[in-house]
């Protein structure tokens, strides 16, 4: 989910950076809601003012899908409860399943590439890019993904 949110952003013109925490951000966002929202009822966690802080988020559109991000971080940095989806958790959680750089970039230019082929009204519409874009392609690309980059298990004889 991660990849292709992030590549569906970049194509709608987010830059790389933003592109990857929006991804992130989705994927995280649609993993609780498929296991059911638990934790605080605020989606942000917004600190009192004056409270020394980071500011409450502000909402982000990206097509009709919405996200809170960071105000006065450089670029955008989304954000759920109180944890930002930076580069370096887009790292931890997605990149690093890759293996190598190498490989996460053949995967990202194949993402970019499939995501590319869609509309910008497809790309703009969280329902048309799930049944659309996602859904068909995920198991495959997950198969595909893991069999390519994931390292071997190694067997105990």
């Amino acid at each position: 989910m991660a990849m292709l949110q992030a590549a569906r952003a970049r194509s709608l013109g987010l830059s790389q950076e933003a592109a990857f925490s929006w991804g992130l951000n989705r994927a995280i966002f649609y993993a609780a809601a498929k296991r059911g929202f638990r934790g605080s009822s605020s989606p942000a966690s917004a600190s009192p003012p004056g409270s020394g802080k980071a500011p409450p988020p502000e909402i982000y559109h990206l097509g009709d899908e919405e996200a809170f991000q960071r105000p006065n971080a450089e670029g955008h940095v989304f954000v759920i409860g109180d944890q930002d989806q930076t580069i370096a958790e887009f790292d931890r959680a997605v990149t690093a399943r890759f293996g190598t750089g190498e490989n996460f970039r053949t995967a990202w230019d194949e993402a970019l590439r499939l995501v590319g082929g869609f509309d910008r009204t497809t790309l703009e519409s969280r329902r048309r890019f799930y049944e659309e874009v996602y859904r068909p392609q995920r198991d495959a690309l997950s198969d595909d993904w893991t069999r390519k980059y994931s390292p071997p298990t190694s067997s105990k004889e």
